[in-house]
């Protein structure tokens, strides 16, 4: 049959049988196209509508259908394709043969198999009349292990034909190797697209009013099961179901960026520091930083921050408005000490001279390097001399069997009756797999971080400290000599003191 025929046939077959949700994707050509949500989405029959308008319409287009265990694919990929074919009255075009569990496309050879990962030597073995595997439909990819993931995308390279590999699952666990691979990372060859059973226009009445049943009866089945967020494993140490009620309500997106500068020669100290006039917020895709919400005039910030240590390769910085509470800013990077130093000076600048409070325990560099770049607004802990038992004063913040408790309760607290001044998805998803282990110790559930959660757990601490502070400068605004009347005079540390 000749391709414009073909072409017309497809056309023909799309109208009004594709969900609107998904009609953009049909013709699709990314090399990683991930279909994800809950429950009577419709996003597996619409993957098995884009098989078979794929094996119609390319040339020289082979796929393999993919599942953990091979037998379960009889009774639902490979019936979902039977089934489509059958709707559209398209069986006296393609050959179906039930004992192998092969499709063919009699006009142009185009066939699909279905095989699983359990079966590691048949996977190898797999050949095709017409030519080579050009792609694979991995359904329920959840069940697959990233290693056999990884077996399977080698099997797409090379050749001379366009490649592509479709995901289905349910993100039933947020401590899964599919969301660290693409949604923790920005994979630029992947279009993700989330669905849930309000997108499936051809849903039964009776399945749906089931659905809507379980927001009352079990609301975090719902939101899990349902509308396909993330879902936990294990006793979560924060409220997940309000975790999830925020995540499906976010709209706060940020500029995503960060801090460049010049470097100058202190004249009193021969130090080479940054020059604060030269800081400026870069807009770039890739950056470290996202600002949620630019610095007001009269506001005072807090900036939390958790350092790399053993078992952690980022560093975490969270901004918040001191009035509120609320998100403004995060910064999350595997960065060196230094630039992480760097970054977090300008961050404080650029937020009205915030007060840092950095984690202390692992490494004391960023908070020297901030001392040396000249920046004194950092976090004072009072600690016991050993010798004299006298107080004495150092930066930073140290995470104890006694400060880290309290901490980790506070932003517990935040979670439940303030969830509104949340305002990142990805600190939010962090908090889905921080759990309480066999002895009721907050940590991050294996193969997961905290880095996030920590540094928002000090940012919250550290907040009476800077009530101080605001306290401190408006009494030595009162001392000042009279002739200090400008306008500019009435600033202070970044501060404006009334």
């Amino acid at each position: 049959m000749k391709q414009a025929k073909v072409r017309e046939v497809v056309l023909e077959l799309t109208k009004g049988c594709i969900n609107e949700k998904y009609r953009p994707y049909v013709d699709c050509r990314s090399r990683y196209l991930i279909c994800y949500g809950g429950a009577g989405s419709g996003k597996s029959y619409f993957l098995a509508q884009r098989c078979i308008l794929r094996l119609l319409a390319q040339k020289m287009c082979n796929l393999m259908v993919v599942r953990r265990v091979q037998r379960t694919n009889r009774d639902s990929t490979f019936a979902l394709l039977r089934q489509v074919i059958r709707n559209w009255k398209l069986t006296e075009w393609f050959r179906v043969t039930e004992s192998e569990m092969r499709i063919v496309c009699e006009p142009n050879g185009n066939s699909a198999i279905f095989v699983g990962v359990d079966d590691p030597e048949k996977l190898k073995s797999v050949t095709f009349a017409g030519g080579e595997l050009t792609d694979i439909w991995i359904e329920e990819a959840s069940e697959l292990r990233e290693s056999d993931f990884n077996q399977l995308d080698l099997r797409l390279r090379g050749g001379n034909t366009e490649k592509q590999m479709c995901i289905s699952f349910n993100p039933i666990s947020a401590n899964h190797w599919l969301k660290h691979r693409f949604f923790d990372r920005r994979c630029r060859d992947a279009v993700i697209v989330h669905s849930t059973y309000r997108d499936n226009a051809f849903l039964d009445a009776g399945y749906r009013a089931v659905l809507e049943g379980y927001r009352e009866s079990d609301p975090y089945y719902y939101e899990v099961y349902c509308l396909g967020q993330w879902g936990v494993s294990g006793r979560t140490m924060f409220d997940a179901r309000a975790v999830q009620r925020r995540l499906a309500s976010l709209t706060e997106t940020g500029t995503r960026g960060r801090f460049e500068f010049e470097m100058m020669t202190d004249p009193v100290r021969a130090e080479r520091v940054i020059r604060d006039e030269s800081i400026v917020f870069r807009e770039d895709d890739t950056g470290e930083i996202v600002l949620y919400r630019m610095p007001e005039e009269d506001a005072a910030y807090v900036i939390g921050a958790d350092t790399a240590r053993e078992g952690s390769d980022f560093f975490a910085a969270q901004v918040l408005d001191n009035r509120t509470g609320k998100q403004v800013a995060v910064l999350h990077s595997a960065y060196d000490e230094d630039v992480f130093a760097q970054q977090m000076y300008c961050l404080g600048v650029y937020y009205r001279r915030a007060l840092i409070g950095i984690e202390a325990n692992f490494s004391t560099y960023p908070i020297r390097e901030l001392e040396r770049l000249g920046y004194e607004k950092q976090y004072v802990r009072e600690t016991e001399d050993s010798f004299t038992h006298r107080l004495t004063e150092s930066f930073g913040v140290k995470t104890t069997a006694v400060t880290r408790p309290l901490m980790l309760a506070s932003l517990v607290q935040v979670v439940r009756d303030q969830t509104d001044t949340l305002t990142d998805r990805a600190t939010l998803e962090e908090m889905l797999t921080f759990v309480r282990n066999a002895k009721g110790r907050g940590e991050a559930q294996s193969g997961s971080h905290d880095d996030l959660v920590m540094a928002l757990a000090i940012a919250h601490y550290i907040r009476p400290q800077q009530v101080q502070w605001v306290e401190k400068e408006k009494v030595q605004k009162k001392i000042l000599p009279p002739e200090l009347t400008t306008e500019e005079e009435k600033w202070e540390n970044g501060v404006m003191v009334w």
